[in-house]
């Protein structure tokens, strides 16, 4: 049996048993990839899928076990690749993020600038995309961590702990009338305005979804989008009140001195959002990966975020040190 073979068979599963696009992510032969499995299977002494001619079927029940323990080996292979990486170049390599847009604009660019001058030998690689995304990047070892608000504590084989919280805001042009006014913004007076917000996907939007539907109210929304500049553009234009992260109007001179923008808080309807860091289970965190951890949040400290891995459990929002 050879690292070959395991990776062949836990590839062939991961990827819904398709062969063909088994060959191509591992830049290999279809034959070739039936052919290794098939040794693996015969030198096992248990079939590992069903076959129907040479498509694959399903997951036999011992070929479950079977891809749990490759599973455990290729993790443990990496992990070694990385130890190897990090003790052999302690202060260089690759940071890999996954983040969301809205992370990556407003809440990284200080803590990546200051992890560069720590660190001035590492090199940063962000990806960014949905949260979805985000969680997968991390578990598919394409990133090393993964930052964003909304679903990071659905993945099981994620650590996730949380950074820091944050709260809505609403936007728009200093003479529109909820600019104007001294008092707190009601759920009421939302309901009425046109609404430029996130998609439902990012930023919170499920939880402004929620306190609308509990209300028996409707949002009417004319515009969403992914991006906050991009919701303060529209905004800013008259197309209606924007909801965006408090972070997206900081240090934006459009919402200072002479500014033709204002901003409203929006706690007190929406309440507060946890963004979340996450690593994948059973990975190991090169020293530099940590440092960013601990850059993003001053509640996030070394031996925290090792005693969180080392335990295998991410930390609820009521542990000591979160949020």
């Amino acid at each position: 049996m050879n690292l070959h073979q395991l990776r062949f068979a836990w590839e062939a599963a991961r990827r819904n048993l398709n062969l063909t696009e088994t060959a191509k992510a591992l830049h290999t032969s279809q034959p070739g990839i039936s052919k290794a499995i098939l040794e693996l299977e015969e030198e096992l002494g248990v079939d590992i899928f069903v076959r129907h001619g040479k498509r694959l079927k399903r997951v036999t029940e011992p070929g479950e076990q079977v891809l749990q323990s490759i599973d455990v080996i290729l993790r443990e292979l990496a992990n070694l690749k990385r130890i190897g990486a990090e003790y052999a170049k302690q202060d260089a390599g690759t940071l890999s993020i996954a983040t969301t847009h809205n992370q990556a604009r407003y809440v990284l660019p200080a803590s990546v600038a200051a992890l560069r001058q720590r660190y001035p030998k590492v090199s940063i690689s962000l990806h960014q995309g949905t949260p979805q995304q985000v969680a997968r990047m991390v578990l598919d070892d394409v990133a090393d961590i993964g930052l964003a608000t909304e679903s990071l504590a659905d993945f099981a084989d994620l650590i996730t702990l949380p950074a820091y919280e944050w709260q809505h805001v609403a936007v728009m042009p200093v003479d529109h009338p909820l600019a104007r006014q001294s008092t707190r913004i009601t759920l009421e007076q939302l309901a009425e305005q046109p609404l430029v917000c996130y998609h439902a996907a990012f930023a919170g939007r499920s939880r402004i979804d929620q306190v609308f539907a509990q209300r028996g109210m409707a949002p009417q929304v004319v515009l969403e989008a992914i991006d906050a500049d991009v919701i303060k553009t529209y905004s800013r234009l008259g197309l209606g009140v924007g909801l965006v992260s408090e972070m997206a109007v900081r240090d934006d001179p459009l919402f200072g001195v002479g500014g033709d923008m204002a901003v409203q808080p929006l706690g007190h309807l929406f309440g507060s959002n946890v963004t979340r860091v996450a690593f994948k289970r059973g990975t190991y965190l090169r020293e530099f990966v940590v440092t960013l951890a601990e850059l993003l949040s001053p509640r996030l400290n070394r031996a925290l975020i090792k005693q969180a891995v080392q335990a295998g459990e991410s930390m609820p929002q009521n542990d000591h040190g979160a949020l």
